[in-house]
């Protein structure tokens, strides 16, 4: 009795310390597939609303955004070669345990260029520890050849139900993924971000997916 109960107690330190380990431990973090095949890319989930900002432009406005995010926190997608130029707000993001996503470049890029992907995966893994679970282009336009290689990885491909920069905030939508640009060209501003947040209750990402009746999007090929 003593030896399975020590075995048990092994096995729970184990699995709680592999999830203690991995960016954005408070949703899970294991590597899992949403889709059913190759070709589809996560729009929507199913019950609340999940924020995620894309971020590849900043550097002061950028820490005081995520330095006031709240939990449940957004899903911060990030362009590599910004998160190269501020290790300081990416060992913040860290300490916050603020989940991670990848964020490419434009779809097109990649149609002959998996290797780029590849590069990208590498350079957020030398950042986080571990590749990242979810991948989004800066267009959320996915060719074959990259949701294939996303598939054959195991990385989902998350685009968004709703883009949303400024103005009257959006209905809401049940299961609904919105996504806030922070780029040089166009950025969203604290003052938006908090006018769009009296507007929901957030949910965390994988909560708002974890109905297993994810809507996704087929792309014909």
């Amino acid at each position: 009795m003593k030896v399975k109960l020590f075995v048990l107690t092994v096995i729970l330190t184990a699995v709680v310390l592999f999830f203690t380990q991995i960016p954005g431990a408070d949703s899970l973090k294991a590597v899992f597939r949403l889709t059913d095949e190759p070709g589809e890319v996560i729009v929507r989930g199913i019950s609340g609303s999940a924020l995620t900002i894309n971020i590849s432009f900043g550097e002061d406005e950028v820490e005081q955004l995520i330095r006031e995010l709240q939990t449940p926190y957004p899903v911060l997608f990030l362009d590599m070669e910004w998160a190269e130029r501020f290790p300081d707000i990416i060992a913040l993001i860290k300490k916050k345990n603020i989940p991670v996503g990848l964020l490419g470049h434009a779809g097109e890029e990649y149609e002959k260029n998996i290797p780029a992907l590849m590069e990208q995966i590498e350079q957020f893994d030398a950042h986080f520890g571990t590749k990242p679970l979810w991948f989004r282009t800066s267009d959320e336009q996915f060719p074959l050849s990259l949701r294939n290689a996303l598939w054959d990885i195991e990385v989902n491909a998350l685009g968004s139900t709703v883009k949303w920069l400024d103005g009257e905030p959006p209905p809401v939508l049940e299961g609904e993924i919105i996504s806030l640009p922070h780029h040089r060209e166009e950025r969203i501003r604290l003052a938006s971000l908090k006018k769009l947040n009296e507007t929901r209750q957030y949910q965390a990402l994988e909560n708002v997916l974890f109905t297993m009746s994810v809507k996704t999007k087929r792309i014909p090929e």
